[in-house]
């Protein structure tokens, strides 16, 4: 059993809340770089150019790429023999949160009732954990930050099996479509396929983290994701809504077995700062 103390964990987290914030991933910043050479609008170019500077001065001075520093949500893979000392995993990761928005002067965006009383936490906590069970003695943290344009341009549906792979692009795409300039495009999309309710939104969400281009080992599901790129591609909605030829970096599609008499699909956009970060213990 493998004994990992709960003020490492804590510590790690807040370290990990600031890297996200500042440090673009170098696959995300490099379709970016590639995509100035792609666009032909000059417009497009002049946002995408923007895009790059942008990366660049928030990791040289050590501030947020984007104001929306976002809802902290962790996807975390637990080995099962693994035990945490001095606290839980839970509480671990929610102090590291609070503590990394607070010294990092990062916006806090979450509100305790999301309907009546609406009033700011204060350290953008609660976080969202996503906890997965594997086997081992190791502790894999990834945070997703999630701004509030592009997660309000999600979208799910229960379709009828009947829909099949016609009903699925047509949803997807008229959603990024239809989305327009809201989620900041160049957008990357997470498209879920499979489960229940819940989990195709897991699964939309879980899509966003593999690296940018990166397709699904299943040859059709690959397919799939090109069609659909492409089709995003021939809106013409282009960089921040105003028209071009690139309008997402790239389609991730995850799936799941469901019911007979199901079909689930949900997307879940991030926008072209596709911001995460990840430790292991």
């Amino acid at each position: 059993m493998k004994k990992i103390q709960y003020t490492g964990i804590v510590d790690a987290v807040a370290a990990l809340c600031l890297k996200a914030a500042y440090d673009l991933p170098e696959d995300v910043l490099e379709v970016i770089t590639d995509s100035l050479e792609k666009e032909t609008s000059a417009r497009g170019k002049s946002f995408i150019q923007q895009y790059i500077e942008n990366a660049a001065i928030a990791r040289r001075e050590r501030m947020p790429i984007c104001q929306d520093t976002g809802f902290a949500v962790y996807f975390v893979k637990l080995g099962e023999e693994v035990k945490i000392e001095g606290g839980s995993l839970n509480g671990a990761i929610t102090e590291g949160t609070a503590r990394g928005y607070r010294e990092g002067y990062l916006r806090c965006s979450i509100v305790n009732d999301p309907l009546f009383k609406r009033k700011n936490t204060g350290d953008n906590t609660p976080p969202v954990i996503h906890i997965e069970l594997v086997p081992g003695d190791k502790l894999l943290v990834t945070l997703a930050p999630k701004g509030g344009g592009s997660e309000n341009m999600s979208a799910l549906k229960m379709f009828a099996p009947s829909a099949g792979k016609n009903g699925v692009i047509d949803f997807v795409v008229n959603t990024v479509v239809n989305a327009g300039g809201n989620p900041c495009p160049p957008t990357v999309v997470g498209v879920g396929i499979g489960g229940t309710f819940e989990k195709v939104a897991y699964l939309a969400k879980k899509a966003l983290l593999r690296k940018i281009g990166e397709h699904n080992a299943d040859p059709e599901y690959a397919k799939l994701e090109t069609e659909i790129l492409e089709k995003i591609n021939a809106s013409g909605v282009g960089p921040q809504g105003l028209g071009g030829d690139i309008t997402a970096f790239a389609v991730h599609v995850e799936y799941f077995p469901c019911h007979i008499a199901s079909l689930p699909v949900a997307v879940n956009l991030n926008c072209h700062a596709a911001r995460h970060a990840e430790f292991e213990m």
